[in-house]
């Protein structure tokens, strides 16, 4: 007795002592730190996203053509192109409510789904149906609820996506979501990759996907490997792509919710991120990031919004942080908002820069390999981080193995984007490829290349580093 009596209180001070730990790494950590190292994204791989989250209003109105709640920019929805939508009544509670729109001025089939109605059981009951590893898909593990009911909308709508996807065969297939709508879109987006027959045989490159506020629903290995097909966008501090419990578990303990903390809080603290990437079970936010930073620590009010993206492995927004706009930045009204923000300062900064037409589509050629490269350095580097399941399949997009083949590749790909800057001399050119290599991993920008070949004389034009001259 006297040895209980000695060990609970001795118990109570090393969780007492666990908890202040966590409390005090939480309050020292902000939003920003999840994508300081990220580079910058580009107006025009961002364009989409206020967008499709306009899309993704529209579904919560009864008539598109007398809105009720529409956006100040509107929703930019024809009516006439909206070719269907399914409420409640329609999908029985096997899936959220959606639209498809044929959107003609984007050459894009668009099907968009609303996110969680705290009014419907049956969206719970899709969070609810699934336990830690209960759904293997493609050599990894996905929420099963959402799986399911990705899978009852691409059987209702199969027929009608395969004619629009073949009339139309130079229209891309865009599944856009928020919150658990997004979970859905990813899964659809999974479904269509891994069986493009049942939509006519469609090219991988046509089918995207935007998952905005997106719930944690596929393994690490999938999350990476399907990064060039999904796209997750996150406004500052927002709770849901952050909270690694599985979401069945905070619905389950809304009515013990200091235990769900408790828990939560001695798990940070004792269990190292190096573990928690090993285990195969555990689900991450979806596909390359996109994180819309507009608040500074220790600063009042909100600063212009930046967006930053990757495609991360570790520190792929593994830490909840302590703030008051947590739930507040899961709104789709403040995301689709700052999201035009910065869509805007990105496309004036643009404009100022005064950059040829030419210049401007060879930019986007030279994206499209920078994402290419930083696409398989996330698989290879899912494979040094030991993640399991990382290097079981192989795809046309990206291998696991670093072969010989990958390093010729890469080597024509830094010689193409460092030849759009100019060559003073071989040896100019062979370290400003040295140093995109230092670089790539976070994503390389022109004005980086151009300040590690250029430097800025007295009146401010650009010339030659003295130290390429000499050699």
């Amino acid at each position: 007795m006297s040895i209980l009596c000695g060990c609970c209180p001795l118990l109570e001070c090393v969780y007492c002592l666990g908890c202040a730990r966590w409390a005090y790494k939480r309050c020292l950590y902000t939003a920003g730190h999840d994508s300081q190292d990220w580079g910058l994204a580009t107006p025009h791989e961002f364009e989409p996203v206020p967008r499709f989250c306009r899309y993704i209003l529209s579904v919560y109105e009864d008539d598109i053509r007398n809105p009720l709640w529409e956006p100040p920019e509107g929703y930019g929805i024809n009516p006439d192109w909206l070719l269907l939508k399914k409420t409640y009544e329609d999908t029985q509670g096997r899936a959220p409510a959606y639209v498809l729109y044929l959107d003609h001025d984007h050459k894009d089939v668009v099907v968009a789904i609303r996110g969680l109605n705290l009014a419907k059981e049956s969206d719970y009951a899709v969070l609810l149906d699934n336990k830690l590893g209960e759904r293997k898909f493609d050599g990894g593990y996905v929420h099963n609820g959402l799986l399911k009911a990705a899978g009852w909308v691409l059987d209702e709508e199969c027929e009608v996506l395969r004619e629009l996807v073949v009339k139309y065969p130079s229209y891309t297939l865009t599944f856009a979501g928020h919150s658990l709508g997004s979970g859905v879109a990813t899964m659809l987006a999974l479904l269509v990759v891994r069986r493009p027959d049942r939509l006519g045989n469609i090219d991988r490159k046509r089918v995207r996907c935007f998952a905005i506020a997106p719930a944690r629903c596929m393994s690490l290995n999938l999350a990476v490997r399907y990064a060039d097909v999904i796209n997750s966008v996150v406004l500052q501090d927002d709770f849901l792509p952050r909270t690694a419990t599985p979401l069945e578990d905070i619905f389950k303990s809304l009515f013990c919710l200091p235990c769900l903390l408790c828990i939560r809080c001695m798990k940070d603290t004792c269990v190292p991120e190096q573990k928690m990437l090993k285990d195969p079970r555990r689900l991450y936010a979806p596909g390359r990031m996109y994180h819309i930073v507009e608040r500074k620590p220790c600063r009042l009010g909100r600063f212009p919004p930046v967006v930053k993206t990757a495609v991360p492995v570790d520190g792929r927004f593994e830490h909840i942080v302590l703030s008051c706009n947590a739930t507040s930045d899961h709104a789709i009204i403040w995301i689709e908002r700052e999201a035009q923000r910065a869509l805007n300062l990105m496309l004036e900064k643009e404009k100022r820069m005064e950059i040829p037409e030419k210049q401007r589509m060879e930019r986007q050629e030279s994206l499209a390999r920078e994402h290419n490269l930083e696409y398989r350095a996330a698989l290879r580097r899912a494979v040094t981080l030991d993640v399991p399941h990382a290097d079981s399949i192989e795809s046309e997009y990206g291998t696991f193995d670093k072969t010989q083949e990958d390093e010729t590749e890469e080597e024509e790909e830094t010689e193409s984007i460092t030849s759009k800057v100019g060559e003073s001399s071989s040896s100019s050119s062979s370290s400003v490829r040295q140093s995109y290599k230092r670089r790539r991993n976070r994503g390389v920008s022109w004005d980086e290349l151009i300040e590690s070949l250029f430097e800025r004389d007295e009146s401010g034009n650009l010339t030659f580093e003295k130290s390429d001259l000499r050699r």
